[in-house]
C-alpha cells in the first residue's frame, strides 16, 4: 500500500488544518526570503512583500534581484528607501541583503523583516493548540484514549535556557504555554477535565521537551544543556532513544506528560499513535518537512489496553500553522510526489492490470499489463487522456455523465475501469465546453428597415463633461468617512480546512472559521496620510486635511494606519464618483462616430447553453443570452408579446462612457402600438427600480446611461431609456 491507499482505507488519520489568518497588518515594510537562485548566471530571490493592488494591499510572492526599490515594486510609501542588497545563493550559506533606513538586515531563508510581533502569533498558535487538544480529551478520555500534542519549534532557547549558575530557565514557549493552560483551564467547557486537580502544578507537568543534550560547565558546574539539531546528528540518535524509552509510558494516564515540545522533526519510527494535534511554531517551508511533519502523527491511536481504534470520527490530526490550508495542501501533494513517486492524476500504464477477467471456464485471472497497456492506448486516442496519460476534461465530463465506454474486448471491466479512473480524474471544476455556443444573427431581422430604425436612434456615440460643488464633495466626502465600517488593530482569526488525499491530488476543503482576536503592534511608524491620500485620490492637500478633520476619525488612523488610509481613500473616490455624476452632461459626437450595425456579424457572441433562451423571430439573436433571472424572464415575456415588432439584447461591445467605467445597457426594443405608431426604448432590466436597492457605483452608471440617451434624444420619435423589472413597465410608457 502506498500513501494514497491508506489514506482512502483510513488506515491512518483523517488530516485537518487549523490556518491563523491573519488580516490588516500592513503597516510596515514587510519582507520574507522564500528562496534564492541563479540561472544562467543571473542571481535573483523570491521574497513575499505586501503590494498595493486595485483592491487593496495584498501578500504576494515576486522574485527581486540586487539593487531593486521596494517603494517601486509595491507602490507602496512604507517601503521608501528600502533597497534590495546582496543575494547569495551558496549552499549553506543563502541569504538577502536588505538595505532600509539606519542599516542593513540579513535575511535567512525562512526569515522576515517587518513582520507582525511573532510572539504574539505564537502565542494564539499555542493557544489554540491548548484548546483543540482539550476538546478531543473531553471526547476521547471516556473511551480510554490519551490525547498527545507535539509542537515543532525553531529555537530551543525560546522554550528552555539557562542562568549564569547552569540552572534551567523558561523561556518564552513554555511561560506562554502555562499561561494559556491555566487560563484555558477555567473555561466552563472544560471544567470537567480539571476536578481536584492543582491546575498550576498541572500545568508545569504536562508539558516538556525533547531535545537532543551537550554537557558544558555553567557557572562552575557541568550541566546537561538542550541544543539545537538538524534532524540527522548523533545528538538526535540520543534524542530518540530517551522519547522511545518513554514511549509506552505516554500513552498511559497515569503519566500526566501531554504535550511534547521538540526542534527537528523527530525521528522516524517515532510517530506515537496518540499525537492528535501538532502545532508548527517555526516555518515548515523547507523541503519535505510537511509530510515529516504530520508523519509523527498519522498513525491510528491506541486505548489503555493497547487496542488500536479505527474511524475518521475518533482519528483526526489537527496541524495548527501559519500556512494557508490551500498552500498547505498543494506542498503537501508536491512533497508525496516527490518522495514517494506517486503521480497524482497520472493514469499509468499498468493501471488496468489487477482489473478482474472471467474466462469461459468461470476462473478469474487479472487483466495482465499487455492488456492495461491497449486499454490506455484507447483512452488516449480518445482524447481522454493525454500523452503522459494525465486526465482529460473529456474524460472527467463522461465520467460525471456516466457516458463513458470501452471497446468489446474491455466492456466487462467498465465498472472496474469507472472506480480507478473516478479516483485518479478528481472533481469537474469547469463549465462545461461542450455547453458553450456561438450566438448566431438572425439576418432577416438585422437587414430589415425596423432595425435600421431603431438602430439609428441609439448607435451614436458621446463624449461628457463634468461640474461639481467642491464644498459639497467635501460634506459628503466627510459623511461617507463618518458613516464608514469601523477600523480594527491587526487581527487574526482561524480558518479549518479537512485535507483529502486521494489518487487524484490533495484537496482542502473549509469547514469552519474563528471569531477574529485582535493583534497588538509595536513600532509602527505613522506615514504621510496627507501625501498618500493626495496621491490616491487627487485631491489637494488642504481638501483632504478639511475631510480628516471634519470626519472625527483621526484616532483610527492611529490604530491601524493602512485600513485607516484604505477606507478613506475608497470613501473619497466613492464620493467623487457619485458627485461627478450629479453634474455631468453629454454630448453627440459627430455624424462619423457611432456603432455601425455591421458588428452584430463581426462581433462574436457565445454564451453556455445553461444561460440561453432561443429566440424567436423578432429577435436580432437566435438565441438570448442572459444574466439574471430577471433578463430571463424579461426575454421570455418578450417573445410572447404581440406589441414587440424588433428586439436586441444589447452586445457587451455596445458602450456608454462614464466616469466610473463603461456602461452597457440591457436591452433595445421597438414597440408597433395600435398597429400603427411605432415607439423605440432602450431598456434596463433590473429586480428592482429603487435605487437604494442597487449598488452606488451600478446605480450611478445606470444615471449616466439615461444622460446619454437623453443626449441621442432629438429629432422625430426618439429612443426612449427607461428602467424596467418587467415588460408591463415599458408598455405603460407607450
Amino acid at each position: 500500500l502506498d500513501a494514497v491507499d491508506a489514506y482512502e482505507r483510513k488506515l491512518v488519520k483523517q488530516i485537518e488544518i487549523a490556518e491563523a489568518k491573519i488580516t490588516g497588518g500592513h503597516n510596515k515594510p514587510y519582507v520574507k526570503l522564500l528562496s534564492v537562485s541563479n540561472k544562467k548566471g543571473v542571481i535573483s530571490a523570491k521574497v513575499e512583500l505586501d503590494v498595493q493592488t486595485r483592491s487593496g494591499v495584498q501578500r504576494q510572492e515576486l522574485t527581486v534581484q540586487d539593487g531593486d526599490n521596494l517603494e517601486m515594486t509595491t507602490n507602496r510609501a512604507v517601503y521608501h528607501d528600502c533597497r534590495v542588497g546582496e543575494i547569495r545563493v551558496e549552499k549553506g550559506n543563502q541569504f538577502l541583503e536588505l538595505r532600509v533606513p539606519g542599516g542593513e538586515h540579513f535575511l535567512k531563508l525562512g526569515q522576515a523583516y517587518g513582520d507582525l510581533d511573532a510572539l504574539a502569533v505564537q502565542r494564539e498558535m499555542i493557544s489554540r493548540t491548548i484548546k483543540e487538544h482539550l476538546t478531543k480529551e473531553l471526547r476521547l478520555a471516556p473511551q480510554g484514549i490519551k490525547v498527545l500534542t507535539l509542537f515543532f519549534i525553531d529555537s530551543v532557547e525560546r522554550y528552555r535556557q539557562y542562568d549564569a549558575d547552569g540552572n534551567q530557565i523558561k523561556g518564552d514557549y513554555a511561560t506562554i504555554f502555562e499561561d494559556e493552560y491555566r487560563r484555558l483551564s477555567k473555561f466552563p467547557e472544560f471544567q470537567s477535565l480539571f476536578k481536584e486537580v492543582d491546575v498550576r502544578t498541572a500545568a508545569e507537568e504536562v508539558h516538556n521537551g525533547y531535545f537532543s543534550i551537550d554537557k558544558r560547565k555553567v557557572g562552575g558546574k557541568t550541566v546537561e544543556v538542550f541544543k539545537d539539531t538538524r534532524g540527522d546528528t548523533k545528538a538526535d540518535d540520543d534524542t530518540y532513544s530517551l522519547i522511545m524509552r518513554d514511549k509506552e509510558k505516554l500513552l498511559g494516564f497515569e503519566t500526566p506528560l501531554k504535550f511534547i515540545f521538540s526542534h527537528s522533526a523527530l525521528k522516524e519510527g517515532w510517530d506515537n499513535p496518540n499525537i492528535f494535534q501538532i502545532c508548527a511554531l517555526r516555518d515548515m517551508g523547507t523541503e519535505r518537512q510537511r509530510r515529516q511533519t504530520i508523519g509523527r502523527g498519522l498513525r491510528l491511536c491506541v486505548n489503555q489496553q493497547g487496542e488500536r481504534l479505527r474511524g475518521f470520527e475518533i482519528n483526526t490530526l489537527t496541524v495548527v500553522a501559519t500556512e494557508s490550508f490551500e498552500q498547505f495542501a498543494e506542498n503537501l501533494q508536491k512533497e508525496i510526489e516527490d518522495d514517494t513517486g506517486i503521480r497524482f492524476g497520472i493514469v499509468e500504464h499498468h493501471q488496468f492490470a489487477g482489473s478482474s477477467v472471467t474466462g469461459a471456464d468461470g476462473q478469474t485471472t487479472p487483466l495482465g499489463f499487455a492488456k492495461s497497456k491497449q486499454l490506455w492506448e484507447h483512452l488516449k486516442s480518445a482524447g481522454l487522456l493525454n500523452a503522459q496519460g494525465k486526465v482529460q476534461d473529456a474524460l472527467r465530463q463522461q465520467l460525471k455523465a456516466n457516458t463513458l465506454t470501452l471497446p468489446e474486448p474491455f466492456a466487462a471491466q467498465l465498472p472496474q475501469v469507472k472506480e480507478v479512473l473516478r479516483k485518479l480524474a478528481g472533481k469537474l471544476e469547469i463549465k462545461n465546453a461542450d455547453e458553450r455556443k456561438q450566438v448566431k444573427t438572425r439576418q432577416a431581422v438585422l437587414q430589415s428597415a425596423e432595425f435600421k430604425a431603431l438602430w439609428d436612434r441609439i448607435k451614436h456615440k458621446t463624449t461628457y463633461r463634468v461640474q461639481f460643488d467642491n464644498e459639497a464633495l467635501i460634506q459628503k466626502c466627510i459623511e461617507a468617512i463618518k458613516n464608514g465600517p469601523p477600523i480594527t488593530k491587526t487581527r487574526l482569526e482561524w480558518r479549518k480546512a479537512d485535507l483529502s488525499i486521494g489518487k487524484a491530488g490533495v484537496a482542502a476543503t473549509a469547514t469552519a472559521t474563528s471569531a477574529p482576536v485582535v493583534l497588538e503592534e509595536r513600532d509602527i511608524e505613522l506615514p504621510d496620510v496627507l501625501t498618500d491620500l493626495q496621491d490616491k485620490t487627487q485631491l489637494t492637500r488642504r481638501s483632504i486635511h478639511r475631510i480628516l478633520i471634519g470626519s472625527g476619525r483621526l484616532n483610527d488612523f492611529t490604530r491601524n494606519p493602512q485600513e485607516f488610509i484604505e477606507l478613506t481613500a475608497e470613501a473619497v473616490n466613492r464620493a467623487k464618483r457619485l458627485a461627478l455624476v450629479d453634474g455631468i452632461k453629454y454630448q453627440r459626437l459627430g455624424d462619423e462616430q457611432y456603432y455601425a450595425q455591421e458588428l452584430f456579424e463581426q462581433e462574436e457572441l457565445t454564451g453556455y447553453l445553461k444561460n440561453m433562451i432561443a429566440g424567436g423571430e423578432h429577435c436580432v439573436h437566435e438565441h438570448v443570452v442572459y444574466q439574471s433571472d430577471t433578463e430571463k424572464s424579461f426575454a421570455e415575456q418578450l417573445e410572447k408579446n404581440e406589441a414587440i415588432k424588433i428586439y436586441a439584447k444589447l452586445p457587451g461591445w455596445f458602450r456608454v462612457p462614464t466616469p466610473l467605467g463603461n456602461y452597457n445597457p440591457d436591452w433595445a426594443v421597438l414597440v408597433e402600438k395600435d398597429g400603427a405608431v411605432r415607439l423605440y426604448f432602450v431598456v434596463e432590466t433590473k429586480s428592482s427600480l429603487f435605487t437604494d436597492d442597487l449598488r452606488d457605483r451600478e446605480s450611478a452608471k445606470i444615471k449616466c446611461g439615461e444622460a446619454h440617451f437623453d443626449a441621442l434624444a432629438v429629432g422625430e420619435n426618439p429612443a426612449r431609456f427607461i428602467k424596467a423589472t418587467k415588460l408591463d413597465d415599458v408598455m405603460a410608457k407607450c
